[in-house]
This record gives structure tokens, C-alpha cells and sequence, in this order.
């Protein structure tokens, strides 16, 4: 009996030195104009819409491991796609995105490393994904180093859905399936006491149906249009380089540099800065910029530019020579006692709401293309049993 009053004992300890449960809820509404629309061959309205409620939540199941899910959805009305069948007059064509992944990691304190896996899934009316992934991450002695690798797979189904007018000529595509696999690493530096820098870079290789089979392409030397057709392998190769450095307690200032380049002729370069300025120990708002260019992949080429008697071929400004500029601001409010304190059902516990984050921005680029994001980021604490 004395046995088992200490085992519980034991277990009631592990149970109240369990960190809180961590509960974010985000949202976002993104919307776009454009004149460039893959679907009808690099031409007409890209007018989007797009509304994304996700929730994550990250659980401590004891003290050493941890249990991350993710679930969202995308609501999205396209007016391009509309034009699939070519209804040009129509309403805008919508529909939802729905994804969950669910990860789980574990700290080993002795050896400094943490492991973990993460399953997924997506999907939507013409495209279904699973991943599966495996990260390990070791931290040095004194903690200013950290070696992170992972590795990430997707595969994923399309429904080969053609432009109306291709339609009844048999399957144009004999693939329907993708697969993407993915290898990264990441070192993470402190330099001194107000530097920190990341180094990171990754591998990934992608084969199957990768072009969009209701993406039309538009020919100088005849009337009737073709699909868009890519090659079935694709290998990229992206490095990024950041880092953050304090002035004060007061400002920080971050840098981003990504460098891009894959095996269908793409090359891009990526700067990001952003400015954290504090206003009290509790409120902060921080502007940022993004400036991107790349060169176009090699199969592309504008409305009417390319020849029937091409192999590979597509009219997405996406995979165009194109630059673009990302302009926004963020604002933080994060008390250390929380905003409010409120009561959950069926438990003795209070839900602490502890931040809320809101971050806007325009965005333009060269072909045309502008769009506006602004989001949300709700932060709440649960604690556990006690």
C-alpha cells in the first residue's frame, strides 16, 4: 500500500511540473488582382480571395515530450478558375482547402538532442496530399550552438482536370501522382552577446505530375490551345542565410538572404528586413520589406510566344522573370501576466490569454500582380493538471 501511495505521489510531482499547453489561433485574409492568369493562357483576371482560420496547439505529455497539431482551412474564391470551362461571364469559382498535421518530439537532457516525426494531410475538390517527416536537432554544452536536420516526403494526387474545349480527347496526361522529398539543415550560431546567425540549406527533389493540368498554353502557329506540360523531375536547391542582432532592449534589427536555384533554369534571390522596435516591456511593432527576383524557367514564355512544335512548355508568370516587393507592418502586445484570465468548462484551470499579434502588408511585382495580406495571432496558455 505504501508502495503504490508513493507511486502516485511520484506521478502527481511529474504531473504539476508539466509546462502549459499552448494554444494559437491564427487567421488571415488575403486578397489579389492581376492580368496574367494561367488559366487562360497568361492572360485575364487573377482576381483571389483567400480567408485561413488555423488553430495549433502544442501539448507537454510529460516532461521531455511534446505533442504539436496543426489543423486549418483555406476558403478561397478564384475568378480564374471560373474559367476551367471557360465561362467568362461567371461567378467566381470557390472552394475549401482543408489540411491537419499532427508531429510529436522528445528532448533527450543528457545528450542535448531532440527527435521528432510529423504525419499530414490536405485536401481539396482536385488534389489530395500525405507527408510524412523526421527532424533531430543536437544543442552544444554551453547552448549557443544548434544543429538541426530534417527530412519531409509528400504524395499527392491530382484530379486531371482539363479545359473544357481539350476535354473528350482521352487523358492528355498519363500521370496523376507527385512525390516531393525534401532534406534540410540548419546551424544556428550565438556570436556575442547581441549577434545571432542561422545558416541553412536544403535539398529537394520532386517527380511525377508536376505541371497544372487546367492551365492552358496559347500557340503562334495555331488556334486550338494545349495544357501546360513540365517535366516530371524537378531538383531545388535553396540556402538562406539569417540574422538577428540586439542594439537594446529596445530595438533589433533582422536580416534574411535566400538564394534559389533548380534544375529547370530558375534562379532568385530573396532580402528580407525587419526592424523590432519595443514600447515598454510589453507592446512592440516592427516594419519589414522583402525584395525577390528570379529569372524565368526555361519552358517559359507569354500568351501566343511559344511554337506547337515544343516539347515542354508553360505560360505561368509564376515561373517567370519577374521582381517583387513585400511592404508591411507588424504590431505585438504580449503582458507578462497575460491580457486576461478567463475559466474553461469542466475544469478548475484559467486559460491565459497571453498575446495577440497583427501583421499587414502589400505586396507588387513586375508583371502586374498586387496583392494585401493582413493576419492574426491569438496566444493562450492552458496550464495542466495539478
Amino acid at each position: 500500500m505504501a508502495q503504490n501511495t508513493t507511486t502516485a505521489t511520484a506521478k502527481g510531482r511529474r504531473t504539476r511540473e508539466l509546462s502549459p499547453a499552448e494554444v494559437n489561433i491564427l487567421g488571415s485574409y488575403y486578397s489579389q488582382t492581376g492580368e496574367h492568369s494561367p488559366v487562360t493562357g497568361g492572360i485575364g483576371t487573377e482576381e483571389l480571395t483567400d480567408v485561413t482560420p488555423t488553430i495549433i496547439v502544442n501539448v507537454p505529455l510529460d516532461t521531455v515530450t511534446n505533442l504539436n497539431v496543426n489543423f486549418g482551412m483555406d476558403f478561397y474564391t478564384s475568378a480564374s478558375s471560373d474559367q476551367i470551362d471557360y465561362n467568362v461571364s461567371g461567378a467566381s469559382k470557390s472552394d475549401t482547402r482543408t489540411h491537419l498535421n499532427v508531429g510529436i518530439s522528445r528532448r533527450n537532457n543528457a545528450r542535448r538532442t531532440i527527435k521528432g516525426i510529423t504525419i499530414g494531410g490536405s485536401t481539396e475538390y482536385d488534389y489530395q496530399s500525405v507527408s510524412v517527416g523526421a527532424n533531430w536537432a543536437i544543442v552544444s554544452k554551453d547552448g549557443n550552438r544548434e544543429l538541426s536536420l530534417g527530412a519531409l516526403a509528400f504524395f499527392d494526387t491530382w484530379s486531371r482536370i482539363y479545359p473544357i474545349e481539350l476535354r473528350g480527347k482521352g487523358q492528355l496526361l498519363d500521370e496523376d501522382k507527385r512525390q516531393s522529398y525534401s532534406l534540410s539543415a540548419t546551424l544556428s550560431q550565438v556570436i556575442n552577446r547581441k549577434m545571432q546567425a542561422a545558416l541553412s540549406s536544403d535539398v529537394v527533389y520532386q517527380t511525377g505530375l508536376l505541371s497544372t493540368p487546367f492551365q492552358r498554353v496559347y500557340f503562334a502557329d495555331q488556334e486550338l490551345p494545349d495544357i501546360e506540360r513540365l517535366p516530371d523531375t524537378r531538383y531545388k536547391y535553396p540556402v538562406g542565410l539569417r540574422l538577428n542582432y540586439y542594439t537594446s532592449d529596445y530595438l533589433t534589427m533582422r536580416f534574411f538572404y535566400r538564394f534559389y536555384t533548380d534544375s529547370w533554369g530558375m534562379t532568385a534571390n530573396t532580402i528580407e528586413l525587419e526592424t523590432s522596435i519595443k514600447i515598454g516591456p510589453f507592446f512592440s511593432f516592427y516594419p519589414f520589406y522583402r525584395y525577390h527576383t528570379q529569372t524565368a524557367v526555361d519552358y517559359f514564355s507569354p500568351y501566343k510566344a511559344h511554337l506547337s512544335t515544343e516539347e515542354l512548355y508553360t505560360s505561368d508568370y509564376d515561373l517567370a522573370g519577374i521582381n517583387s516587393h513585400k511592404v508591411g507592418l507588424g504590431v505585438r502586445y504580449s503582458p507578462l501576466e497575460g491580457i486576461t484570465h478567463f475559466g474553461l468548462p469542466f475544469s478548475r484551470n484559467t486559460t491565459q490569454f497571453k498575446s495577440i499579434e497583427v501583421r499587414g502588408g502589400n505586396y507588387w511585382r513586375s508583371d502586374g500582380l498586387k496583392a494585401f495580406i493582413i493576419s492574426a495571432d491569438l496566444g493562450f496558455t492552458i496550464p495542466g493538471n495539478e
